[in-house]
């Protein structure tokens, strides 16, 4: 009881002030969904295009119950990450001596690198999945096969990153014909899982994933090599996070260089140090669904390490509970700790988050974007100008620019901005939309009504373009 009782203490710790953070980035779509604020929009949450229901039906919960208020959202982040960091000792108790399974568990729930997952509410699917994940895993261990698969089920309707978790099992325990039927069955839920999500993306306008991402798979893949080698340096040597790293697709042999390096060190390691071997080599296959070929529009994120860390925790754990003296372990968790007591403060306001995003990246444009929507108008206007000299071509800089001047009451200087907008990017239903509000704001509301239609027509689920042509329809 003791050690379950250090282990939250130390969570607590390390992530407790994220209960007074606001929201961040994509946390805002939540109050965009009329299936997620709608009373009975739980059950629209179910349809095909919808790949984490589960994950979804916790949101629309936190709405019904505390509407717009943080506090709910982020005392349900934190929850589930206390949960994950009890049921992974409760198992590596069963895979590895006590003490290696403590300092594991420990280096879980207090690694900074945790630190998007729990302080971002919208990364909250990663951590419910990583959640059942280890609930299938401790229904494994206890020899519950079906009921492991059921809760397996349960983790690809939170987010289906977690299709490689069969192979964990594989690689963890003894099989037989029993155990090796519950696998299959597991991988074929995984398959399915993955055709479910490769239909959502192809009929949802402006996916950041797949087809729509913007990359090919090829550079994708040549990209996740170094993005692999980021996520073990950061891993090993905590500073350097960042909301938006700077990462761009290498060249060729230095992507391929990347990849032999990585697998020189899961060949290495297991080799020479077996038990840590296989649980780097874990921490690598739970890493494959986001970071092999499958394209994304963000090459890199820190909450897609929060699952893997399954692996790569228990593989430290195992070292640092061998080192000498003993108190090397628990100074090195502290430390961590500490770490991510200041990761917390960075994820407390988007102003501190995208002004460090900045700071570390100050050629990417995005970083400029959202730390422009926390400051004031001439700030504001003043970053954006320098994002459209580093992308002149980019029409969510020109798109910003018009929101910004829009609200600063300025509809005839915002309209031009939109209008570049929508030039460089006329598929994007929200370059209609934000044409048709300055269009609105200036009286033409036939003009305003056409580019709402053409947003629905692009977009149908575009909930803000259907209530803006709902405020002009004639009484």
């Amino acid at each position: 009881m003791r050690s379950r009782l250090a282990l939250l203490a130390a969570a607590l710790v390390a992530f407790g002030a994220s209960l007074g953070s606001g929201f961040h980035f994509d946390d805002y779509a939540i109050f965009e969904d009329p299936a997620l604020t709608s009373p009975g929009g739980w059950l629209g949450i179910w349809s095909l295009r919808q790949t984490r229901p589960l994950t979804y039906l916790t949101f629309w919960l936190n709405f019904q119950v505390g509407g717009q208020d943080p506090l709910g959202y982020h005392l349900l982040n934190l929850g589930l990450h206390l949960g994950a960091v009890l049921l992974l000792y409760e198992c590596l108790r069963r895979l590895m001596p006590d003490a290696a399974a403590l300092v594991a568990a420990a280096v879980f729930a207090v690694h900074p690198i945790q630190a998007e997952a729990v302080n971002y509410v919208w990364a909250r699917s990663i951590v419910l999945a990583a959640l059942l994940c280890l609930a299938a895993l401790e229904r494994w261990m206890r020899g519950r096969v079906w009921s492991a698969m059921a809760w397996f089920a349960a983790a690809l309707a939170a987010k289906e990153e977690c299709a490689a978790f069969p192979l964990v099992l594989l690689l963890l325990t003894p099989l037989d014909r029993r155990r090796l039927a519950s696998i299959a069955a597991m991988m074929g839920l995984s398959a399915a899982a993955a055709a479910r999500v490769m239909y959502a993306l192809a009929v949802t306008p402006g996916a950041p994933a797949g087809l729509q991402a913007g990359i090919t798979p090829w550079s994708y893949g040549l990209a996740q090599g170094a993005v692999i080698l980021r996520y073990l340096r950061l891993l090993m040597a905590p500073y350097g996070f960042t909301v938006d790293p700077a990462i761009g697709v290498p060249a060729v042999w230095l992507g391929l260089f990347a990849w032999l390096a990585i697998g020189a060190m899961a060949i290495l390691a297991w080799k020479y140090a077996r038990a840590e071997g296989r649980w780097f080599l874990a921490g690598l296959i739970l890493l494959i669904p986001s970071s092999s070929i499958f394209p994304a529009a963000d090459l890199a994120a820190d909450r897609r390490m929060y699952l893997p860390m399954l692996g790569f925790a228990a593989a430290l754990g195992l070292l640092l509970a061998r080192l000498k003296p003993r108190a090397i372990a628990p100074a090195a968790v502290a430390a961590l700790a500490l770490v991510s007591v200041v990761r917390t403060q960075v994820w407390a306001s988007d102003e501190t988050l995208w002004r460090e995003a900045v700071e570390r990246a100050p050629d990417k444009v995005r970083p400029k974007i959202q730390l422009a929507r926390s400051l004031p108008a001439a700030k504001a206007l003043e970053l954006l100008t320098e994002a459209r000299e580093l992308a002149p071509h980019d029409p969510a800089v020109a798109a910003e620019l018009g929101k910004t001047l829009l609200a600063e009451g300025e509809p005839e200087a915002a309209l031009p901005e939109f209008g570049r907008a929508l030039a460089l990017d006329p598929r994007d239903a929200r370059n209609f939309n934000n044409r048709g509000v300055a269009l609105a704001a200036l009286g033409q509301t036939e003009a305003a009504r056409a580019d709402f239609e053409r947003a629905l027509r692009i977009d149908p689920t575009l909930a803000e373009a259907r209530e803006n042509l709902l405020k002009i329809q004639p009484r």
